[in-house]
């Protein structure tokens, strides 16, 4: 995005100094919304946002199906059944509700409230699409903080299954979450 001066003001003409001010300040104050759509339209729906040049982001997951015939299948499905995220600002939140599939933004009754950037950047990084499943229990157990590594500074609550820790990362604006494997050293107890 292009700087610019006072003395460029002077030579651009005042309605594309408006344009440019608009589009870098717009660009800037994009946050992480969490979308609800209709049952199995996540993909489409990001799809057409994609294609409306708005950024999206649907977290999948594989899992391994066995059919009647005893074959086995791997399935990619959504991490968070008709949710998704969008990166927008406050001018792209009609776009968004204008397309298909797409019920509302997630908010209060004060409006669409935004995401964290750590927890979406989680969900988006290498080490999520490993190892990491829907979480749909109830979370219980001892809040807990990554202490290094890219998760670090997240927080989230310790669970078991079977032999391994698992982390729980709750997006609490949606009420879901999402289990990661993590090694006990590299947590530590967050104070009450």
């Amino acid at each position: 995005m292009p700087t610019l001066n006072s003395q460029d003001y002077d030579s651009v003409p005042r309605q594309s100094v408006r344009t440019l001010h608009h589009t870098h300040a717009a660009h800037t104050e994009r946050k992480w919304y969490a979308v609800f759509t209709l049952a199995q339209n996540e993909q489409s729906a990001a799809r057409h946002l994609d294609a409306c040049q708005i950024e999206s982001f649907v977290p999948t997951y594989e899992s391994v199906r066995v059919w009647k015939n005893r074959q086995r299948k791997t399935i990619v499905q959504a991490m968070f059944p008709t949710y998704m995220f969008v990166r927008i600002g406050a001018a792209e939140h009609s776009t968004v509700l204008r397309s298909p599939g797409v019920r509302r933004i997630i908010g209060n009754h004060k409006g669409p409230l935004p995401l964290p950037d750590a927890e979406i950047d989680f969900l988006r990084s290498g080490l999520c699409k490993e190892n990491v499943e829907p979480y749909t229990d109830l979370v219980v157990g001892e809040k807990v903080r990554i202490k290094n590594g890219a998760m670090q500074g997240l927080e989230g609550v310790l669970v078991r299954k079977k032999n391994s820790l698992r982390f729980v990362l709750t997006l609490d604006l949606i009420n879901q979450s999402a289990a990661v494997e993590v090694a006990a050293e590299e947590l530590e107890p967050v104070p009450a």
